[in-house]
């Protein structure tokens, strides 16, 4: 019994901090975004995006400022500032970053940069599907993978592409919460599964 409670809570433990920072998240990211469409500066808020998303990938100095535990609010705030105005972000996106700063909040930054960029996609009548392939996708291979996914949603489909090496061949698509696994592990898998269903 106290083996299962543990269980249990180890399960909390591990998802319940990453729904609140998705909750956390997605409220800063609403308010940014009805900001920027109030002020007619969502252009300027998908620049900062695309920017601030690329930094993060690139700096291990911005990923540690933001998921410092013990910088201050003050030296979390003064710091986002200064690259903010380096990266010449715009004032919506620069005073919500103080804010989140002086919350202590900047460590959801990435769900905040993907809320958002799920938002302005939205609003553009385009939807972004996280395709992973056993091998990096060619230029043609990817165009006509979002002709094919446009043409199934009836959307323009951006693509999120990354490699997963394990897949061994396929292609793995998710769209919101549909899935499409055309993998040679996963057909393996489910035909693991019926054999095992009819021993």
């Amino acid at each position: 019994m106290i083996g299962g409670g543990g269980r249990i809570s180890g399960r909390v433990d591990v998802s319940e901090p990453a729904s609140i920072s998705a909750g956390i998240a997605g409220r800063y990211a609403r308010a940014v975004f009805d900001l920027a469409d109030e002020s007619r500066s969502l252009k300027a808020l998908e620049a900062d995006v695309v920017a601030l998303t690329a930094a993060l990938a690139d700096s291990a100095d911005l990923r540690a400022l933001i998921a410092s535990p013990v910088a201050t609010r003050d030296e979390q705030r003064r710091a986002i500032a200064a690259v903010a105005a380096k990266m010449g972000l715009s004032p919506t996106v620069t005073s919500s970053l103080g804010l989140m700063a002086a919350n202590r909040r900047l460590f959801v930054l990435p769900q905040l940069l993907a809320a958002l960029s799920a938002m302005l996609a939205e609003h553009k009548g385009e939807i972004t599907a996280e395709v992973t392939a056993a091998t990096r996708l060619s230029k043609a291979q990817a165009d006509a993978l979002s002709a094919s996914l446009s043409k199934t949603f009836a959307k323009t489909v951006k693509l999120n592409l990354a490699v997963d090496d394990t897949l061994i061949g396929g292609l793995v698509v998710k769209v919101g919460s549909k899935m499409i696994d055309t993998s040679i592990r996963a057909k393996l898998a489910s035909l693991q599964n019926a054999m095992k269903e009819v021993g």
